[in-house]
Order: C-alpha cells, then sequence, then structure tokens
C-alpha cells in the first residue's frame, strides 16, 4: 500500500507541529522524514524550512552531531541561489552558524583547525550581512575557554561584552549564563550568581532558561553558604530538565549536587531515569560531563563502604557502584583525553579530573525528597559523651563513681557510662564488688530490652547480684523489671504474678525502711505497665479491666509520690505517675483531664532536674492540643520536647515532633515555619527508616507549603516524589490531597493538562467517598485545568458533571460559576456561540434567584446575613457577565478566559432586592446595524440589572457598581444616548468626588472619558 504525498501546505503544518514536539528521536525522526518528502517536491524555500526544523531537531536531541550535514546543505543553497531565502530563513541561516561552529567543539573528531576556519567564516559572512561581531566574539570566547588559552579567552569575552546586541546575539537569558559561568571558573561565585539573577528571578527566560541556571548555580550557592536557595533551585531545576533530552550536562550538575550533599541515594535515583545518558554518543562533551558525575557519585558511595551496592549503569548487565565507578572514570577520561589530543592542550582532561576529585561540600542537605536508602544502618543523631573523667582510662574506681552519679540524677547516658565501666573493667581486669557487677548487668539487660528474653536473663542476673550485696530494694526491682521483659515475651499473666509479688515485697521493705520510697514506686509503675502489655490491642472485657487496673494502681503511685516528694528520686516518680495517668486519660478520650496531668507531668520532670523526661509528655501534648484545636499550643509543646529531648530523642520521635509543629504552622498559616519543619521530619524520618510513612505524611504537607508559598515547581518535584509512597501506604485522604496540590502547582506553572489528570484521578477516588464536596471541588477543578488547556469538549463535559456534583451538594455559588464557565466556553470558535450560552446563564441566574429567595425567607439563619450578600454577589456578576456575553457574540470579538465573580465585603445591612429584578428577557435581534444596536440595548439592561443589585448593598459593593454604572454608560453612549451617557458619568464622579487611591482615580479618568466622547458627539451634531 502507498501513501499520497502530502502537499507543500501540508508539509509546511507537519513543520510546525513537529517544532512543537518533545526533543529526542521521535522529533527527529518525523524531521528526517519531512525533510526526504520536502525534497521530493523541488519547493526550495520548503527544502529550505525543512532542513532548518531537521538542524533544530538534531541540535536539541543526543544526535547532535547531525545537524552539520543539513546545515551545510542549506549554506550551500544560499551561496547558489540567495534569493530563495526570504527574511526569516536568512535570519535562521546566520543564526544557525553560531550552532554549528560552536557545535564543533563538542566533537573531538573535529580538528581544531576546522573549528577556527569555521569561527572565522561565521566572522566573514557576519560582517557582510551587517551584524555585530557580539556572537562572533563569543564563539571565540568559548573556544578559547575550551582549549584552556585564558589569555585568549579573557580578551574574546571583554570584546563580546564590549560589541553592541542585535539580532544575532544569544538571548539575554542565556548569554548570562554564560557569562556566569566564566565567573565561576574564575571562582567568583558571588559575582555569578549576582549575573545570574535576572534568569533565575524570571525577568528573562527561554526554552532552555532558567533551566540550565538553576543546574549552574547549584554548587555556587553551596559554596556560599545558600544551601535553602540550593535546594529549592535543585527541586524546581531538576523536575524542567529531566524530559529535555539536549539538557544531559545539566542533568549531571544536579548528579553532582546529590554527590556532594549527602544525597547519594537521590543521585542514583537520577541516574536511573535516564539510561540512555550512558550510551547516547552523539554529543561526545555532555556524555563526558555525565560519566564524570557518575565516577563523582559512585567514588562517594565506595568511600562509604556501599562499594557493593547495586547501581543502575549502562544497560545489558548489572553493576556495583564499584565497577560503574571504575567504568564511568575510565570513560570520562578517554573522553577527555581525546579532546585534548585535538586541543594541544591538557585543559579538559584536567577539569575532569579536578569534578571526579570533589568533596562533599555538606555531609547532608535534606531535599524533601525520599531515595531508596542505601544499604546500612539507619543514622541516629550523635549521642553527646556523658559528663564523665576521660573515657579512655583505664580508671576503674573514677569511672565507676561517675557512672553511679549520673544514674542518680535519671540520665538516659548513664547506660554508656555503665558500658564504659564494664569495658575498663574487661581491658583491665580489675576487681570489683557484687553491687557494681550488677550495677553494670542491670543497665546493661536495660539497653538489651529489644530482645526481651535476653534482657530477663540480664535481670535475674541482676536480681542476684543485689542479692548478694545486700541491697534487698534493688534486688526486687531488677526482678520487676525482668518480670515487665518477660511480658514482652507475651507471658503476661506470668509476668503480673512476679510483679505483683515483688510490690508486695517491696512495700513490706519499705514500711521496715530497708528499701527507699523510689525503689516502691518504681516496682508499681512498672506493674503498671505490664497491665498496658496486657491492654495492648485488646479490646475485650479483660483488656478494658487490664487498664482500669493500671489507671488504679497509677493513681494509688501518685498518691504515695505526693506522701514522700520530698525523699530523694521521689519528684521524678510522681511525674511518672502523672504522665501515665495523663495517658490513660488521653486514651478514654478525657481531654482537659490529660492536658492537665501532662501539663503537671512535664513541670515535675522539669523540678526533679530532668529536663530530658519532660519530653515524653510535651510531645503528648502537642498532640492532644493539634488534635483538639490549638495549633499554637501544640506547636509551643512540640518545640519544648524538641528542646528538652533534644541530646536523647531517637529519629523517630525527632521526626514525629518536627511533623506536629508542622501541621501547627500550617494551620495558623505559617508556611515558612511549616515548610522548614516538615523537612526537618521528613530528613529525620528517613534517618530512622520511615521514609514510606512518616517521611510520606511529612513530604505531603512539605509541598503544599511550598505550593502556598508560591514555589509551585519546588512543591511539585515533592509532591510527584511522594506520591507513590502514598499510593503504597493506601490513605486515600493523603493521596487525594497530595493529587489536589500537585494540580494546583501544574496549574500554576501552566501545566494545565496534567493539572486536570491529576484533579480527574483525586476526584476518581473521592466519588466514593460519603461527602461528596471533594468530589465536586475535584470534578470542577479538573473542568477548569481542561478549560486552560483548551480542551473545551473535554472540559464542558467535566463542568456538567461538577454541575450535578454541586446540585447535590447544595451549593448555589459553585453551580452558578460552573454554568458561567460552560457559558463562555459556548463563544470559542467553532463552538454552538449565543444560542447556547445564553440558556446556561438564564439557568445560573434562576439558580441565584432562588437561593436567595431560600435564604431571605429562613431569617432565623445565623449565617443568613452572610449568605444574602454573597448571592447577591453572584447575581449581580451574572447580569454582568450576561451582557459581557452578549457583547462577545457579535462578531470578531475575542472571548477572554472566563472572569472570576469579583469579592465585595460583608456589609453592615441588607435591603430586599425589588421585584422587578427578574431574569433577563432577550430582544429579537436581526443582523446588521439593527442587532448590533439589538445587542447594545439587552446588555444595557442587563447591566442595570446588576447595578440594581449591587446597590442593595450599600458602600461595600460602591467600586464594582461604579465600574457598572461605567459600562452602561458607554453603552448608553454606543445607543446614541450621550446625555443618558454622560449622566451616568457625572453621577460616578460624584461618587469618588473626595476619594483618593489609583481606583478612584481610575474611575474619575474613564469618566472624564465618556464626558469628553459625549462632548465630541454633541459637537459634531452642532456642526
Amino acid at each position: 500500500m502507498t501513501t499520497e504525498p502530502r502537499t507543500v501546505d501540508a508539509l509546511r503544518r507537519a513543520i510546525q507541529e513537529n517544532g512543537a514536539e518533545p526533543e529526542g528521536a521521535a522529533r527527529n525522526a518525523r524531521a528526517e522524514r519531512i525533510a526526504e518528502e520536502a525534497d521530493r517536491t523541488a519547493d526550495r524555500r520548503l527544502i529550505i524550512e525543512s532542513l532548518f526544523n531537521l538542524l533544530t531537531a538534531y541540535n536539541y536531541s543526543s544526535e547532535s552531531d547531525k545537524k552539520f550535514v543539513p546545515f551545510a546543505k542549506a549554506l550551500r543553497m544560499w551561496d547558489e541561489q540567495p534569493g530563495d531565502f526570504d527574511e526569516f530563513a536568512t535570519h535562521s541561516l546566520h543564526w544557525y552558524f553560531k550552532w554549528v561552529s560552536s557545535g564543533m567543539l563538542d566533537q573531538p573528531h573535529i580538528p581544531l583547525a576546522a573549528i577556527e576556519k569555521w569561527q572565522a567564516e561565521m566572522e566573514h559572512r557576519y560582517r557582510l550581512a551587517g551584524h555585530s561581531e557580539r556572537a562572533v566574539r563569543q564563539g571565540e570566547f568559548r573556544i578559547a575557554r575550551h582549549i584552556g588559552d585564558l589569555a585568549r579567552a579573557e580578551r574574546a569575552y571583554a570584546a563580546w561584552l564590549a560589541a553592541d546586541r542585535d539580532v544575532m546575539s544569544d538571548c539575554h537569558a542565556c548569554e548570562l549564563h554564560t557569562q556566569g559561568g566564566w565567573q565561576v571558573r574564575l571562582g567568583e561565585d558571588a559575582a555569578a550568581l549576582e549575573s545570574w539573577q535576572p534568569v533565575l528571578a524570571g525577568e528573562l527566560t527561554c526554552a532552555h532558561e532558567p533551566h540550565g541556571v538553576l543546574a549552574s548555580s547549584l554548587l555556587p550557592l553551596l559554596r556560599t553558604g545558600r544551601t535553602d536557595e540550593a535546594r529549592a533551585h535543585h527541586l524546581r531545576g531538576y523536575r524542567m530538565v529531566r524530559t529535555m533530552e539536549s539538557m544531559r550536562a545539566a542533568v549531571a550538575q544536579h548528579v553532582e549536587f546529590c554527590a556532594l550533599t549527602g544525597n547519594e541515594a537521590r543521585g542514583l535515583e537520577i541516574l536511573a531515569q535516564h539510561p540512555a545518558y550512558f550510551t547516547a554518543a552523539g554529543d561526545p562533551d555532555s556524555l563526558m560531563d555525565h560519566l564524570a558525575v557518575t565516577a563523582l557519585l559512585t567514588g562517594r558511595l565506595v568511600r562509604l563502604g556501599h562499594a557493593e551496592q547495586p547501581v543502575p549503569g549502562p544497560e545489558g548487565r548489572d553493576w556495583t557502584a564499584a565497577e560503574l565507578h571504575d567504568h564511568a572514570r575510565t570513560r570520562a577520561l578517554e573522553l577527555a583525553h581525546a579532546f585534548d589530543a585535538r586541543n594541544g592542550s591538557d585543559a579538559v582532561s584536567a577539569a575532569v579530573r579536578d569534578r571526579m576529585a570533589r568533596q562533599p561540600l555538606l555531609e547532608r542537605l535534606p531535599l524533601g525528597i525520599r531515595a531508596a536508602r542505601l544499604g546500612g544502618a539507619a543514622v541516629r543523631p550523635a549521642q553527646p559523651p556523658a559528663p564523665a573523667a576521660d573515657r579512655t582510662a583505664d580508671d576503674v574506681p573514677a569511672l565507676l563513681a561517675e557512672a553511679r552519679r549520673i544514674s542518680e540524677t535519671g540520665d538516659p547516658r548513664a547506660h554508656q557510662a555503665w558500658a564504659d565501666v564494664a569495658a575498663a573493667v574487661e581491658r583491665t581486669g580489675a576487681v570489683i564488688d557484687a553491687k557494681a557487677r550488677a550495677e553494670i548487668t542491670d543497665h546493661e539487660a536495660m539497653t538489651a530490652i529489644a530482645d526481651p528474653a535476653r534482657s530477663q536473663e540480664l535481670f535475674q542476673q541482676a536480681a542476684a547480684l543485689f542479692a548478694d550485696a545486700g541491697e534487698p530494694g534493688e534486688a526486687a526491682a531488677s526482678r520487676t523489671r525482668a518480670a515487665y521483659a518477660l511480658a514482652l515475651t507475651g507471658e503476661v499473666d506470668e509476668a503480673l504474678r512476679a510483679a505483683g509479688e515483688q510490690c508486695a515485697l517491696l512495700r513490706d521493705l519499705h514500711d521496715r525502711a530497708t528499701a527507699t520510697a523510689r525503689q516502691a514506686a518504681g516496682v508499681e509503675l512498672l506493674r503498671c505497665r505490664i497491665l498496658l502489655v496486657a491492654a495492648a490491642d485488646d479490646a475485650s472485657a479483660a483488656g478494658q479491666d487490664a487498664l482500669a487496673r493500671a489507671e488504679q494502681q497509677a493513681a494509688e503511685v501518685a498518691a504515695f509520690g505526693e506522701k514522700h516528694q520530698d525523699e530523694p528520686g521521689m519528684t521524678g516518680r510522681l511525674a511518672d505517675a502523672r504522665v501515665m495517668l495523663g495517658r490513660l486519660a488521653a486514651g478514654r478520650g478525657d481531654t482537659d483531664s490529660a492536658v492537665r496531668l501532662l501539663g503537671e507531668g512535664a513541670q515535675l520532670h522539669h523540678a526533679a532536674g530532668q529536663p530530658w523526661y519532660a519530653a515524653e509528655p510535651e510531645a503528648a501534648l502537642a498532640d492532644l492540643c493539634l488534635r483538639g484545636g490549638d495549633p499554637e499550643t501544640a506547636a509551643r509543646c512540640a518545640r519544648a520536647a524538641l528542646d528538652h529531648g533534644d541530646d536523647i530523642l531517637e529519629a523517630p520521635h525527632r521526626a514525629h515532633l518536627h511533623l506536629l509543629v508542622a501541621q501547627a504552622s500550617a494551620e495558623v498559616g505559617d508556611d515558612e515555619q511549616a515548610a522548614a519543619q516538615a523537612l526537618e521530619s521528613a530528613h529525620w524520618a528517613d534517618e530512622a527508616g520511615h521514609g514510606d510513612d512518616l517521611g510520606a505524611s511529612a513530604r505531603l504537607l512539605f509541598g503544599g507549603a511550598l505550593r502556598r508559598l508560591g514555589r509551585s515547581a519546588e512543591g511539585a518535584g515533592v509532591l510527584e516524589a511522594v506520591l507513590p509512597d502514598l499510593e503504597r501506604g493506601g490513605v486515600e485522604g493523603r493521596i487525594v490531597q497530595a493529587r489536589w496540590w500537585l494540580g494546583e502547582c501544574q496549574l500554576d506553572l501552566g501545566e494545565a493538562r496534567e493539572a486536570a489528570e491529576q484533579f480527574l484521578l483525586g476526584a476518581r477516588i473521592a466519588e466514593g467517598w460519603d461527602d461528596p464536596c471533594d468530589h465536586a471541588m475535584l470534578a470542577n477543578l479538573a473542568a477548569d485545568a481542561l478549560n486552560r488547556a483548551g480542551l473545551y469538549d473535554e472540559a464542558v463535559r467535566a463542568y456538567a458533571g461538577a454541575e450535578q456534583l454541586w446540585r447535590t451538594v447544595g451549593d448555589p455559588h459553585a453551580l452558578i460559576r460552573t454554568l458561567r464557565a460552560r457559558a463562555w466556553i459556548e463563544l470559542r470558535d467553532g463552538r454552538a456561540g449565543l444560542s447556547a450560552a445564553r440558556p446556561l446563564m438564564s439557568a445560573a441566574l434562576r439558580v441565584a434567584e432562588e437561593a436567595l429567595a431560600s435564604v431571605t425567607a429562613d431569617a432565623s439563619a445565623a449565617d443568613g446575613h452572610t449568605a444574602t450578600t454573597h448571592l447577591r454577589i453572584d447575581l449581580a456578576d451574572t447580569y454582568r457577565q450576561t451582557a459581557e456575553i452578549v457583547l462577545r457574540s457579535l462578531a470578531n470579538t475575542p472571548v477572554p478566559e472566563s472572569p472570576e465573580a469579583p469579592e465585595v465585603p460583608e456589609v453592615p445591612e441588607v435591603p430586599e432586592v425589588p421585584e422587578a429584578m427578574e431574569g433577563p428577557e432577550a430582544p429579537e435581534r436581526a443582523d446588521g446595524p439593527g442587532g448590533q444596536e439589538a445587542a447594545f440595548a439587552e446588555a444595557l439592561t442587563l447591566t442595570d440589572r446588576a447595578i440594581a443589585v449591587l446597590a442593595t448593598l450599600g458602600p461595600a459593593a460602591r467600586d464594582d457598581r461604579t465600574a457598572a454604572t461605567l459600562t452602561a454608560a458607554w453603552l448608553e453612549a454606543d445607543l446614541d444616548r450621550p446625555t443618558a451617557a454622560a449622566a451616568r458619568a457625572r453621577a460616578v464622579l460624584a461618587e469618588y468626588a473626595d476619594a483618593t487611591g489609583d481606583l478612584a482615580d481610575t474611575r474619575r479618568a474613564e469618566a472624564a472619558s465618556v464626558l469628553d466622547h459625549t462632548a465630541g458627539v454633541a459637537a459634531a451634531d452642532d456642526a
């Protein structure tokens, strides 16, 4: 079967369409087919266009080495018949000269002499065409910089900047990128960042900027201490370049950033997303960049002890970090040496070696994005050394005395102190008494609690040693701790029996003054904890009975503690009892009691000189306060817990507390703090190995905060990364929230089609929820996004679905907006026009009027006043938009984006709406001038109705009302009623006679324009 050849016009459309396609092999293949077909037409201008299309496709792909052929053919055609080139083609030919000249540098097989010849040819042709030498000097600078001729580079750089900018100059954003890169090479990081600022701020952009500058700025930002900006540029910038085949060098800079900030796992993920980068050889220069940073990254892994870590590499085999490091380093240096051999210098290989040898700039920079963990244990916060004597010494008596001192204070670092004693005893063979051996064994048992069977055995040994040492109280306490360890093995009944025996024994010992109150209270609290083990995950009557018994016994310990609070160690025991009672109260839903008891417990821990133990009740208070609607107190308590537990908090608890502060900050609108705390939470969750649950919650919050801060590119990167974790977790609400926020980020970034997909996926989940509000909102957002994407058929269907959902929800405001949006779509080219839009606007008016009547009738409604105000705003705006739609339906009138309803503040009083305000009647209109006059008359009627509704809202609606009045004035003028038009304009002037501000000035200026216009009409009539 043969395919009909495309016409010249069809091929031109194909060229235009191909230019909008994503970079890569598919676009290149289409460009090649178009060029072949164009050749067969013998239409020289079409052939030229197809060659430029092919050249552009090659240039922005991994096959950039192929661009020289189409350029040479186009240049030959110019030399043969320059008249075949129109103004645009002539410009393009000279523009592409820069691409070819600089592109030759990236190909080590092209001799330097040939490159210099092409540079001279470019200079000659630019001079003949009358162009500035700016682009020529920039090309010379690139050659000198590449071969390492710094003196020539400096001269060319100065000449480049001195020459005038003209149509052949690179875009300003690209020029600044190159200039800043030179400043970085000279060690002037701050100057480079200053040069790049207009690009980073979005003032200067192009198809590849700020993408490239964001990548180039990463290391300078780190070196100048601007780590938050570096993180932001990575999150924002990598997302921009990850699908652009021509940006391999920029992707390499993001990998390098990860390698130098402790984010090696993230760097591996980026490598895994670009497997073709290892083998695409069309641009050897960027291939060398990719291989060099791969060697840097894998070298870091090897030095960190992960030499055998599986890593992504060239396809066709599996790679370890060590193997890929050797491969990448060898290949990078091979390419560098090829460049050097061509250039006659060692500049390229020296730069590659320097890059591969770079050392980390930060031990760890949290990014807010989870990467798969490298092999090895989770990192925990470093424990500060206990305030002991020199730990390297073998002075056992001194170490023993210090360990006992620390233990008396309840310091959790006592475990390490006792371990140091044990190590010193083992090293020196020192003889210690039974009590010291008991203490060492007891603390060893505490640290072994993760293995409860082993811990129980050690506690029993400690108890025996304490008994031998004549310490019956400590022996009973150790046996009770053994019982607790036994409970953790599942033997709860036996544990309770054993604990009960020891509690009775210690009460007797205390009564006979051979045990302390602290010991007696401690074992009672341990028995409470065993009861809590018994009640865990047991909703039966037995479980509830265990909870009740635990609470009763904790209350008895509290009473005992109050009675003996002046005795050593009893303030801390009383604090423990209060905290336990608080947690039990929280468990049964008695929030007030829980808050009081936990607060008392925290205060008692501080009074006991044990602030580290206050962290637990403070964290619990933070949880309760956040759930109870008091985010300020929640944040304060969580911060206190972080401060007081700083030395002892393990990574999961630290992550949870930072998340609490983030959630509380978000609730009070402090998104800067919410983002900072969520980032910290995600970091500690990852360190704890909880990146897929606790960390996912933190990243979700981080992404939402970034979006609210206007940092949508960063937010989108975070939310896209966290979605797989959330989906694995299966919590629908979190998945929907992530897609919702991601869709909003994408809308901010102009990615309307992608945003619609996120909203629709979220709506699909929310469809099954009992409350239809979220489903309706997501459906509406999807329709809005489809509308913005120009997918009008899909948008109409989505709006229709949202309309039904809003009717179910009973939200007239959303329903009105949905109907109006559909009406505006119908005015688009190729759609039904006014005949379809008018019924939709009439339906919106009916909804507003019916809802207003319903609210007005229900005078007892507490929020009736506010509801009435907003519905009148909806009614007025619908009248106004209907008038605008009538006018826009006239021939050759562009259709704007669907307007948003104006916000009007609440007003003190709301008068009744006059009964005469009914839906608009549509006068018949004929074609031609008469039809236009009918449209003006209908629009004026609708605008007057809007004015009448706004008048009922009093002074608060003045600005919207006067805007409508001026619209009516112009309509009066269009209907040849200058007197009426002038009267309306004067009324507006009177409204703003004493008003100040920009809006008042604008209203007065427009009113004056109306008066000038009507005066001119009157003068013309008189003439």
